[in-house]
């Protein structure tokens, strides 16, 4: 049962990894937006997410951070404005060949599951009749 959903909505909480898809969001609102500030980011991720869990604030930092160690995106400190020193990100033509990268990884990942979902529907419907699976 999902804290968040109920027990009756199938969610990916706690599905491990599968609810991090944070890098290929990052990426795409990036790529749509030229550049942008972390909590811009972080207030449009759950609109773009990849699944339903939850996207913490501290996972998208880490995650800017290490695609900018990686090449993939810079950030500059905005200074020109009235109040703080904001951090503004945007992507390098190296992060967007990253984002094509991930847009056929997740092309092919969408494909498996697909036929995942089919087989495992096949199997319980198998199961239901009272035939054993193969």
């Amino acid at each position: 049962m999902c804290e968040r959903h109920g027990k009756d909505h199938p969610c990916t909480c706690a599905m491990g990894n599968l609810s991090r898809f944070v890098e290929p969001v990052v990426l795409l609102l990036l790529k749509r937006k030229g550049r942008s500030y972390g909590y811009d980011l972080a207030s449009e991720m759950p609109e773009h997410s990849l699944t339903d869990a939850e996207i913490e604030r501290a996972a998208l930092y880490r995650t800017l951070r290490q695609l900018e160690e990686n090449g993939n995106v810079a950030s500059e400190w905005e200074t020109d404005q009235s109040g703080p020193a904001r951090r503004v990100y945007r992507l390098t033509p190296q992060g967007e060949e990253h984002l094509e990268e991930w847009a056929t990884v997740l092309d092919h990942v969408s494909k498996s599951m697909a036929q995942f979902v089919v087989k495992a529907r096949a199997a319980r419907t198998v199961k239901a009749r009272g035939k054993p699976h193969r």
